[in-house]
């Protein structure tokens, strides 16, 4: 599912993996976590313009929070994607934040530093939408500093467009090089970053 995220591609593979994790889950947690990771699938496909698949991206949401307890490993993931679909796809900025707030919380929580990277840069965007430039730098320097820490190269090229776009121009063009050189370095991932850069 993440790699169709990035690639734009691998639509059928990722298919077959979610239908036999949905065939194998056990329990609530399980089910739960094959919903968010259909929910996910389901946002990739109408964000990218493969085909509109907003409802079942919903419902497989819903349906994922349903499941999940609040105390769940897999609830702070699925808050992060719940915040991505009223953002995105719903367009309410405010129950956007809230959702990203909540992962935020759980990510820090459960030491997962790697999500923390994604809700710092999802609530900096958001503060940028509102004119907030200091909170919009602040998240995504803390977004690109963990990508840097934990080596996630795939997210990097994005947090640093990101942060050059809250940066002086001198910086800014810094930053936009070295996000330029890292999308070549990946072969053009995430293809999604193209336009942007």
């Amino acid at each position: 599912v993440e790699g169709c995220m990035f690639t734009g591609e691998g639509w059928a593979v990722a298919e077959d993996a979610l239908r036999a994790a949905e065939a194998v889950a056990q329990d609530d947690d399980e089910r739960g976590a094959a919903a968010c990771e259909r929910g996910q699938l389901a946002y990739a496909a109408t964000v990218l313009g493969v085909r509109d698949r907003t409802d079942e991206a919903r419902a497989a949401l819903g349906r994922a929070a349903a499941l999940l307890a609040p105390t769940a490993p897999g609830r702070p993931l699925l808050d992060f994607r719940r915040g991505l679909l009223a953002e995105n796809l719903s367009d309410t900025p405010d129950a956007a934040r809230a959702a990203y707030r909540r992962a935020h919380a759980g990510a820090t929580s459960r030491g997962d530093l790697l999500l923390c990277s994604f809700t710092w840069r999802h609530l900096g965007g958001l503060a940028l939408r509102d004119g907030e430039q200091a909170e919009a730098r602040h998240g995504f320097a803390e977004s690109l500093r963990l990508r840097e820490e934990l080596g996630f190269l795939v997210g990097m090229a994005p947090a640093l467009a990101s942060l050059a776009d809250v940066e002086p121009e001198e910086t800014a063009e810094r930053l936009r090089d070295e996000a330029r050189r890292l999308f070549r370095l990946l072969g053009g991932v995430p293809t999604w970053l193209a336009a942007q850069l």
